[in-house]
């Protein structure tokens, strides 16, 4: 996770320093981008959200948080959770003409038998802008 975090930060860092003028940041609340993928031995189908986005020739970066939806079986003996729950993420979106690869990381949170940990996933997406 640390090494994930500090790979994003050099990759935007070296972003915003580049001398080229067809750069452009810009915050928005919605990209048009949706994404399935795993995390978690479980799938997901997220959104982008509030994200701030780094644009460069026919690639674009975006760092923001992806309303979810997660579809996860509960093994768990006794009362189980339903296998599709509504989940907030964070992570990065990179766009190439239509096609998106999103990295997403999800909070766990702590149950009886294990700790809150942050899982990291990967997906494939479509966007319709």
């Amino acid at each position: 996770m640390k090494n994930v975090m500090y790979a994003a930060g050099i990759l935007i860092s070296g972003l915003c320093l580049s001398q080229e003028t067809g750069f452009k940041v810009k915050a928005s609340f919605f990209d048009g981008i949706v994404a399935v993928g795993y995390v978690d031995h479980g799938a997901f189908i997220n959104f982008t959200g509030p994200n701030i986005s780094f644009t460069h020739k026919g690639l674009k970066l975006i760092a923001g948080m992806l309303p979810s939806l997660r579809i996860k079986e509960d093994r768990s003996s006794g009362t189980k959770n339903s296998p599709v729950t509504p989940n907030l993420g964070a992570g990065l979106t990179a766009v190439y003409k239509k096609i998106a690869l999103q990295i997403p990381v999800y909070y766990n949170t702590k149950t009886a038998t294990e700790n809150g940990t942050w899982k990291v996933g990967i997906g494939l997406g479509y966007s319709f802008r």
